[in-house]
C-alpha cells in the first residue's frame, strides 16, 4: 500500500493545516494511517483516507454537516473502503443513510428507494489517480492498459501542479 505525507496529503485534500490536524490528531475523525513518530515528523496517508477526509470536507462545505456527530459514519466507511479495489470505484457513488449506514452505488443507478445524500466519487478519484499515480477506468469495458499512456520523446509531467490548481479552485469556490 502506497502511502503519502501530510505535505501530499494537504495537495490531494485541499484542507488548510490545522484543519487536516484537527480531523486527524486532536479530534481524530479520521486518523492518518501512519501517525507523526516525533514532533516535526510526518504523519502518512493512504488513498482510502484520504478519500475520507475528502468526503467530510465535502459533507462539511457542501452540506454544512458537523463532523464529529459522524465519527462512527467514518469508522465504518473507513472499514469498508479497505476491501474495495480502487478501480472499482470509478462510476460508482456514496450514499449516506444515517448514522453508520452507507451504501455504495452505481452513479447512473435508478432513484433511491430511501432518503440518504449522494456522494459522486469519479471528481475525487480523478484527483488520487493523479496524485498517487493510481490507474483511472479502462477505455474499454474488461481491457486494462498494460503501461500508462505517455508520449514517445517526452519526459512525464508532474501531476503536483495540477493537485495545487485543483485544491487552490477548491478553496475559491468555497470562499
Amino acid at each position: 500500500m502506497r502511502l503519502v505525507p501530510t505535505r501530499q496529503a494537504l495537495q490531494l485534500t485541499g484542507l488548510s493545516a490545522p484543519t487536516l490536524r484537527e480531523w486527524t490528531s486532536r479530534r481524530a475523525l479520521i486518523p492518518a494511517d501512519v501517525p507523526p513518530r516525533s514532533q516535526g515528523s510526518s504523519a502518512q496517508f493512504s488513498w482510502q483516507t484520504i478519500l475520507l477526509l475528502r468526503i467530510a470536507d465535502t459533507l462539511r462545505e457542501r452540506f454544512h454537516l458537523e463532523l464529529q456527530a459522524h465519527r462512527s459514519l467514518f469508522s465504518s466507511l473507513r472499514r469498508g473502503l479497505r476491501g474495495k479495489s480502487f478501480i472499482a470505484l470509478w462510476d460508482k457513488a456514496l450514499v449516506l443513510h444515517g448514522r453508520d449506514e452507507w451504501t455504495i452505488i452505481d452513479a447512473g443507478a435508478e432513484p433511491l428507494m430511501q432518503d440518504g445524500i449522494l456522494i459522486l466519487l469519479n471528481a475525487h478519484l480523478g484527483i488520487l489517480s493523479e496524485g498517487f499515480a493510481l490507474p483511472k477506468p479502462p477505455g474499454v469495458a474488461g481491457q486494462f492498459d498494460l503501461f500508462p499512456a505517455t508520449p514517445v520523446g517526452e519526459p512525464a509531467k508532474p501531476t503536483a501542479p495540477l493537485v495545487v490548481r485543483m485544491a487552490a479552485e477548491r478553496r475559491r469556490r468555497s470562499a
